[in-house]
């Protein structure tokens, strides 16, 4: 996850963007030919693009950029620890 792409995609694509993108990646991600390689980068491609995906809803629904952000962040980072 790095906020700065996260960012980027949130400021420069539409959701429908978004969400067509990772549809086409976790198709990817289901190719018996992909290597671990690929995976983790579609992986984190995944999880940008799943940041972007939150951080629009939450400014749709009132929410300063910046703190959608630094939620997403925090969300993830949380889930990490749990681990």
């Amino acid at each position: 996850m790095k906020l700065p792409i996260i960012r980027q995609f949130y400021q420069n694509q539409s959701v429908e963007n978004l969400e067509k993108t990772l549809e086409v990646l976790e198709s990817f991600t289901e190719f018996r030919g992909t290597t671990d390689e690929d995976l983790n980068v579609a992986g984190e491609l995944i999880t940008n693009i799943c940041g972007a995906l939150e951080v629009h809803a939450n400014v749709k629904n009132g929410m300063a950029e910046r703190d959608a952000l630094n939620g997403f962040a925090q969300k993830v980072l949380g889930s990490i620890d749990k681990n």
